[in-house]
């Protein structure tokens, strides 16, 4: 048999999980609708308390395992507080720019800035 075996997706390895756990579940008929071994059915099952002890001790493995907590989560959120600082000035600076672009007033430049003429050319 040099047939190659097709990779399950963690959603099928639940389902056949789910299936096989069913009261009365004919556990030979549901392997051979899957083409599958009770090997393995059994390192599914291994597979499946793995992860449901990793969920129920709060860890998570892959990427964004740490979310909070460490030196490299306290410098993006200062990050973020500081991006958004500046966000919320230049919002401010295009809305005094949109503002004064309607009502046909000129923002002088700071090179041409004069205090006689109340900052109008």
């Amino acid at each position: 048999m040099d047939e190659q075996r097709k990779r399950m997706t963690a959603k099928r390895k639940l389902e056949v999980y789910l299936e096989t756990r069913q009261k009365d579940a004919n556990v030979g008929e549901i392997l051979r609708r899957y083409g599958l071994h009770l090997n393995d059915l059994r390192r599914i099952e291994r597979l499946v308390e793995q992860a449901a002890l990793a969920a129920l001790k709060g860890r998570r493995q892959g990427p964004g395992a740490d979310v909070t907590g460490g030196k490299e989560y306290d410098d993006l959120v200062a990050e973020l507080a500081q991006k958004e600082k500046a966000l919320a000035e230049l919002t401010v600076e295009y809305t005094l720019l949109k503002k004064s672009e309607r009502s046909g007033w000129k923002i002088p430049s700071m090179a041409s800035t004069s205090t006689a003429n109340g900052g109008r050319r």
